[in-house]
């Protein structure tokens, strides 16, 4: 037990007790009796109001890297990074009205149906495994990043053992609130947890705020104005530096290539824009997702701001302030988890325990649904329909098994990410967090070939998937330094890797010409 920790008291696990309560409670009122097609299970009956498709959308993105990266970005840096949402939003405009008219016009139940219309079913499968593979290690990592977290609050330690149990608790729960009811269940459960998730990071920020003795007016320009001469309420940021990820040409290039591929090409969030009644519907969920984003991401780089004041700057807290620690049992965590671990009353650390739970439940369950529809209706329905019809509600059944599948092996990539974070020097979690960039670059490639040429194969589908991945491993600075790279390369930011290896997947995939089919040829059509 870390001395400087405080117990958990009879209060946190009341709150806990409460949260666990109105999960069941949750979890019984929002699941449907009957669930009857892969169209139910897997886009909850094209039901999904905007506003639902846009909560689930934020649910599923804001993971506990989120609710503890956060807060630790505002502690170091300033706002810049919440000017990326300008990428967001570029990339939401192109989504919104070139790729969702495109998914409904071919009432597609995943993002990758549209290259078997265009390619072939082989393309789709290629593609749907490249999602499956990144999501299964970006998901697993995030889980175990949640673990650490939750294993440090309640048992005051990080021995793998506790990590593990956190992490197949998580898992476990994610799994119970999907198993049933499929998407829907996910959709109403995303509800809970967002507001649970919201609403421990509100109580947080209002606690901080009132141990800060000095004024609003005070924290303000204390903050524009540090004794290091940095300004900390910056939001632009236009440097030419290519190394920095959320400079403006960094936001306007690449995180909008980053949020197209999340949005239009990544069934995580594409699936909830499906499950809309129309393409309509679907954009303006969409749409919704992204302006709130910029609150909400804004609160935690706010308590991060906050927990400057409070760890730095003496000046503004009357004279003395805690002393700010970043190691815990010989594990380096973030400044929020240490100021969670040292500093909250009981009942509010039960409450951020189960707001953690709550942001890594949410992402876990929908990564789970998202990744076994991909399963389900890109691999294994066209083998199963090829011996031979089955009746539709089979399809809901594989749908579960495959959630359990899936379960299984993002825990083994939670439990794969303790020891290899222990014995490598490579770091891992940044690496997972950032590892859909590794399959974004392919995907992009790809479907920019197939939805603005008539260029393109199978075969080139399959090499432009692979040469994007490759691209950007090796534009990762440790291993272009290795190679020999030029050093304008060798220290690129993600958002610029994703740019280069965008065009090298695009060129790789057009450039054999292609044979286009009557129905492909409506896909190049400009979407209404």
């Amino acid at each position: 037990m870390n001395s400087m920790t405080l117990p958990f008291s009879m209060a946190d696990w009341l709150v806990i007790a409460a949260y666990l309560l109105l999960l069941v409670a949750g979890g019984w009122i929002f699941t449907p009796r009957k669930t009857e097609s892969a169209h139910d299970y897997f886009l909850a009956g094209g039901s999904v109001p905007a506003w639902l498709a846009a909560i689930s959308v934020l649910s599923a993105t804001q993971s506990a890297a989120t609710f503890l990266g956060g807060p630790d970005y505002g502690y170091h840096g300033d706002l810049t990074y919440l000017s990326g949402n300008i990428g967001g939003l570029i990339g939401a405009i192109f989504v919104a009205h070139v790729m969702i008219p495109r998914f409904y016009a071919i009432k597609a139940t995943t993002a990758y149906e549209l290259l078997t219309l265009r390619f072939s079913e082989k393309a789709t499968r290629w593609a749907g495994g490249m999602f499956l593979v990144g999501r299964v290690f970006a998901g697993g990592a995030r889980v175990y990043l949640a673990a650490i977290a939750l294993a440090m609050v309640i048992t005051g330690t990080v021995e793998a053992q506790g990590i593990m149990i956190a992490a197949a608790v998580l898992i476990v729960a994610s799994v119970l609130f999907t198993f049933v009811g499929g998407l829907k269940s996910v959709l109403w459960n995303d509800l809970i947890q967002f507001v649970v998730y919201l609403g421990s990071a509100i109580a947080v920020l209002v606690f901080l705020r009132l141990s800060i003795p000095a004024s609003t007016g005070e924290i303000i320009q204390g903050l524009a104005h540090t004794p290091e001469g940095v300004n900390k309420l910056k939001f632009f940021d236009f440097s030419t530096d290519l190394s920095r990820p959320f400079s403006m040409l960094a936001i306007v290039l690449g995180l909008s290539l980053l949020y197209i591929a999340n949005a239009g090409m990544d069934q995580d969030t594409t699936q909830r824009l499906l499950a809309c009644k129309d393409a309509r519907t679907g954009a303006r969920g969409l749409y919704l997702s992204v302006f709130a984003t910029l609150p909400v991401v804004g609160m935690f780089i706010v308590i991060g701001l906050l927990l400057y004041v409070f760890y730095d700057r003496p000046d503004l807290m009357g004279g003395a302030t805690a002393a700010a620690g970043n190691q815990f049992g010989g594990e380096k965590i973030s400044i929020f988890m240490h100021y969670i671990l040292t500093q909250l009353p009981g009942g509010l650390r039960g409450l951020v325990t189960v707001g953690i739970c709550a942001a890594a439940v949410a992402t876990t369950n929908s990564a789970l649904n998202a990744m076994s529809s991909v399963l389900v209706q890109d691999f294994y329905r066209p083998w199963r329909e090829k011996r031979g019809t089955a009746p539709e509600h089979h399809f809901v059944s594989a749908g579960r098994v495959g959630m359990g599948v899936i379960g299984f092996l993002m825990f083994v990539m939670a439990v794969v990410s303790f020891f290899w974070q222990r014995y490598t020097d490579m770091g891992l979690l940044e690496f997972a967090l950032q590892v859909m960039v590794f399959t974004y670059a392919g995907l992009l490639g790809v479907y920019f070939t197939a939805l603005f040429t008539k260029r393109g194969t199978t075969g080139s589908v399959i090499a432009s998937l692979l040469i994007g991945f490759v691209t950007i491993l090796l534009l990762q600075p440790a291993i272009a330094q290795v190679i020999g790279m030029p050093s304008v390369l060798s220290g690129l930011s993600f958002p610029f890797q994703l740019c280069i290896g965008t065009i090298v997947a695009f060129v790789v995939c057009a450039a054999p010409a292609g044979a286009i089919s009557k129905d492909a040829g409506k896909l190049l059509a400009p979407a209404e």
